[in-house]
């Protein structure tokens, strides 16, 4: 079966990010903890499933994503100042630090803390990627068709469709 919309995949990946021709590991997904996701629901970065749509298992694959395709290009402006008083309750967090935060409607994201003074906390809410090219390089290891149960909840249920959740 080769990857289609609404298809389960598991796969094999290094990533790395590009800078000026240099690469830098970032991460892996191996044979014993493989990358299992819903092909077509949103779920990863659009440029890169279309770079494995058609691929089938045992196909390998190695793509860069240019960073406007990735995370985005790095906002300078995507800062925020936290009120130091937010953090009464708890340890004041350290500048490189990551605060998990929630918007006004109730998304989740994450924010690296780059300034701690007196009366606020500085983040950048640039996702940690932002701005940089990436390089995968890896395999597939399994297709299949995907359950009714993993359709109607948006997400893999596992390399066999019953793991996992």
């Amino acid at each position: 079966m080769t990857i289609e919309p609404n298809s389960v995949v598991a796969l094999t990946y290094d990533l790395y990010t590009t800078d000026n021709g240099e690469e830098t590991f970032v991460e892996q997904a191996n044979n014993e903890n493989p990358l299992v996701f819903l092909y077509g629901v949103g779920m990863m970065l659009p440029k890169f499933e279309e770079n494995l749509n058609g691929l089938k298992a045992g196909d390998t694959y190695d793509f860069e994503l240019p960073a406007v395709d990735a995370y985005g290009e790095k906002d300078e402006n995507a800062v925020a100042q936290l009120p130091i008083d937010m953090f009464k309750d708890a340890e004041l967090p350290v500048v490189d630090s990551i605060l998990p935060l929630q918007d006004n409607q109730g998304n989740q994201f994450r924010a690296r803390v780059t300034n701690v003074d007196e009366k606020a906390i500085s983040v950048d809410l640039n996702h940690p990627m932002a701005g940089q090219n990436l390089h995968f390089k890896g395999e597939i290891l399994n297709v299949r068709p995907a359950t009714e149960d993993e359709l109607s909840h948006g997400h893999a249920h596992g390399v066999d469709g019953h793991s996992g959740h």
